[in-house]
């Protein structure tokens, strides 16, 4: 099967949805207690932003503004739970490295245990507010994208 080309308008969700995960990783480091051991957690946002909003907003445009705003809110959030998911897995090895676990299972379950006790920072109207309106923002110039770069 052939692979589809690559867009203009997959070419400004990469990019749009990099800068969202971006300022999304900076309001979500303000409210973890511990944000000194969260890495690099900005650069690895925004890199999850480029592949999210390459896989799931890009093939959505073409539908109109409002549906590209409802699309880009849906890419937000998918964003914040896969750098959550990939923050619990960066915990999860580094406690693994240490011998913190007694077999894989118990290093399998120990990341969804991670990200419940993680998603707690995400409740703060900073992540809020950029999930709703990045999300409305990088779906408008997706959309805006994939009408004027066909």
């Amino acid at each position: 099967m052939a692979t589809p080309m690559p867009t203009g308008a997959k070419l400004m969700a990469a990019v749009s949805f990099a800068v969202v995960g971006w300022v999304l990783a900076n309001y979500y480091l303000m409210n973890m207690p511990d944000a000194e051991s969260a890495g690099p957690l900005r650069e690895g946002a925004a890199v999850v932003g480029v592949f999210i909003g390459w896989m799931v907003m890009g093939p959505s445009v073409g539908k109109g503004y409002v549906e590209a705003a409802g699309s880009g809110i849906k890419t937000a959030v998918v964003l914040a739970v896969a750098a959550l998911f990939l923050l619990a897995m960066r915990e999860m090895l580094d406690n693994s490295a240490k011998m913190r676990y007694d077999g894989a299972l118990d290093a399998i379950l120990d990341v969804f245990q991670v990200m419940a006790r993680r998603s707690e920072a995400l409740l703060s109207a900073g992540v809020f507010g950029t999930i709703l309106f990045g999300g409305i923002v990088g779906g408008l110039l997706t959309e805006n994208a994939g009408r004027r770069w066909k």
